[in-house]
């Protein structure tokens, strides 16, 4: 049976040291094809070819998955359609995902997707960020279509508990947006570290992850 267009190119663009890397495969394969039928009825996404979202969803997603692997606890904020939460979610399944999206028709679809790929290490939660970090702790903050870096460090600061960082996917301007936020990280305790830097194929963009901790 031949692979779907999807499959082939998650099969050519993930690195070949990823954990549990044909799991990923076939179940980022599923999760792309509910987006695209989803996608048809409610705005979630831009990216609409194979290639393209096999790349800036899931290969961008998972790149950073050793940054990762050690913690227990890792809480995705402003998840969206599930980036980048679920395809680490399958590359780590030992550790446990929340994704916080407060957006309701955003959670729904993603908690769909979470049953369907019988996912038992992750959850999905509708509600802000600032709320649920009240209530609970995290080892890792993450998120990827998140806030300018002031904006982010004002939600996700509160959150920072001895012993918990946040780890940002950022664009190519982090230095400058690091620069604009200095004053507010001052105010607020914290300091950036930028982990890892990273370009996407078919000059698709570049990738800093940034670490913020206390």
């Amino acid at each position: 049976m031949p692979l779907n267009p999807t499959t082939t190119e998650l099969e050519a663009v993930l690195p070949a040291d990823l954990p549990n890397r044909e799991r990923v495969i076939c179940s980022a394969a599923r999760h792309l094809e509910l987006l695209t039928e989803i996608n048809q009825v409610m705005n979630l996404t831009r990216i609409t070819t194979p290639r393209d979202a096999a790349i800036k969803h899931i290969l961008d997603s998972v790149l950073p998955w050793k940054l990762f692997a050690h913690a227990k606890t890792v809480l995705d904020a402003g998840t969206g359609p599930g980036f980048p939460g679920l395809p680490l979610a399958l590359t780590l399944p030992a550790t446990r995902f929340t994704l916080a999206e407060s957006t309701g028709k955003k959670a729904r679809f993603v908690e769909s997707v979470i049953a369907d790929l019988k996912l038992p290490n992750a959850r999905v939660l509708p509600e802000r960020v600032e709320d649920i970090g009240k209530r609970e702790q995290f080892e890792i903050v993450t998120a990827r279509a998140f806030a300018p870096m002031p904006k982010a460090l004002k939600m996700l600061a509160p959150l920072l508990k001895k012993g918990s960082r946040a780890l940002l996917y950022k664009g190519p301007e982090i230095e400058a947006e690091i620069a604009e936020a200095s004053r507010e990280a001052a105010s607020l305790g914290v300091k950036f570290e930028i982990l890892m830097h990273y370009e996407l194929p078919d000059s698709l963009g570049a990738r800093n992850i940034v670490q913020i901790s206390r």
